[in-house]
């Protein structure tokens, strides 16, 4: 029978790390790398209760329960986050036919009283998504909540992409008078998120995380940080939109259900398509930040590359809402709108169904909008006329890197962390080539 024991939960001398014991037995031990689970916060959090400090590992490790069919056991938890985790559970539930359940022990369950202080906070990159959100939450003053551990991994070699968003982040913070919350974590170090991906990526569109453990382990993580500073509604700002037939870690049934004591979690967004939320931001710019610049980069934290999918994806939608793309961060010329439709041509990036709706959402816009150059117009009528689910087919990874993840769902877990290293190097040298 498998199962998950949480126990060993300690906060450092400094009241800033939590850190606590992730014991996996049986067939789900292979998801996990026996490392502890770990998150540094940039306040104290020694007066938390337990039961919400074990709220960050339970929100990363339940789903890999679930999927496993395994219990998990803990110490003490929050009493309303035990009832969002069952919510959760049968969303999923209903979105996977891999979610097979696994009951949640807990020795005392709690019921805290905080000291809420009306205080909201957003889940913050500055690309698109999070700054729409912002915007449309301004008045709130929302704290800025940023978070180390996924898309910048704990990694050494990523401290130099952490600082440039902390100090994006800090900059977009200060220059409107707002209080910023940084969050560095393990969670897919205590996972192994490799074998993850390997033994599910053939059943969801994406990544394991990203398509299933993240709308409730983002958030989960954040609980004792709002537990500490008063937060009563923490944000997390939409991908998709109503109409995108997607399954998705974060979504409003997951995110809207997620809640602690004192905390409500919403997602944001939903109703508005992306090139809504680009609409939004150029209204912004217009009324009060004329400078703003967004950071949606694909390959780089200081700034945007101008070459990559979602940077011209990103200054093609600035554009198609009335703002220049070269003022707000992306370097892009009309010039470029040829070399953009023969990157998509000639499958330059490896696209999913998520970029075939933000394409589509695009071309949309680009029927109700009148070309302004020579260069735009021949864009503008092959993005009309063109194929989106040809062009998404033909960016697929290669053969070789698909028959590799099946083989290592199936491989032991001694075998496939030897194996998994060749893999991620020759797709690296291959993505190389493709730049």
């Amino acid at each position: 029978m498998s199962a998950i024991v949480i126990d060993g939960l300690s906060v450092s001398a400094d009241g800033r790390r939590l850190e606590c014991d992730v014991r996996p037995r049986g067939d789900v031990r292979r998801f996990f790398t026996g490392k502890p689970f770990a998150v540094t916060y940039d306040r104290p959090i020694a007066d938390v209760p337990d039961g919400v400090l074990a709220i960050p590992a339970l929100a990363n490790v339940c789903p890999v329960a679930w999927a496993s069919g395994a219990d998990v056991y803990v110490d003490e938890v929050d009493a309303t986050f035990a009832r969002a985790l069952e919510d959760v559970a049968d969303v999923l539930d209903s979105m996977y036919d891999f979610v097979e359940g696994g009951e949640l022990y807990a020795r005392r369950t709690i019921d805290p009283k905080p000291d809420t202080r009306g205080e909201s906070a957003l889940l913050f990159t500055g690309g698109v998504d999070s700054t729409c959100s912002y915007v449309r939450h301004r008045d709130e003053e929302p704290i800025l909540a940023s978070i180390r551990g996924w898309t910048i991994t704990p990694d050494p070699d990523d401290d130099r992409d952490w600082n440039d968003l902390r100090e994006r982040v800090s900059s977009f913070a200060d220059d409107r008078g707002l209080e910023t919350a940084f969050l560095e974590t393990n969670a897919l170090e205590a996972l192994d998120h490799a074998m993850l991906l390997a033994h599910y990526r053939h059943r969801v569109d994406g990544s394991w995380y990203s398509s299933v453990g993240h709308g409730l382990g983002l958030l989960g993580l954040c609980a004792p940080m709002a537990y500490a500073r008063g937060v009563e509604d923490l944000y997390v700002a939409a991908t998709h939109w109503d109409g995108v037939d997607l399954e998705w870690g974060s979504c409003p049934e997951i995110d809207d259900r997620v809640r602690w004591a004192g905390t409500r979690c919403h997602h944001d967004g939903y109703g508005l398509t992306r090139q809504e939320r680009v609409d939004v931001i150029a209204d912004y710019v217009e009324q009060a930040a004329p400078t703003l610049e967004l950071q949606t980069c694909n390959r780089r934290m200081d700034g945007n590359c101008g070459e990559c999918e979602k940077c011209y994806r990103t200054a093609v939608g600035l554009r198609l809402s009335g703002l220049d793309p070269t003022a707000h961060g992306y370097p892009f010329s009309h010039e470029e709108y040829d070399e953009l439709r023969r990157a998509m041509e000639r499958g330059r990036w490896e696209l999913g169904e998520d970029e075939r709706y933000m394409w589509a959402d695009i071309r949309d816009r680009v029927r109700e909008t009148e070309p302004t150059s020579a260069a735009e117009r021949r864009f503008f009528e092959w993005l009309i006329a063109a194929n989106l689910e040809e062009l998404v087919s033909a960016a697929e990874s290669p053969l070789s890197h698909r028959l590799l993840r099946a083989g290592a769902r199936n491989a032991p877990a001694s075998v496939y962390n030897v194996a998994y290293p060749t893999w991620k190097s020759i797709r690296s040298g291959l993505e190389r080539v493709s730049r």
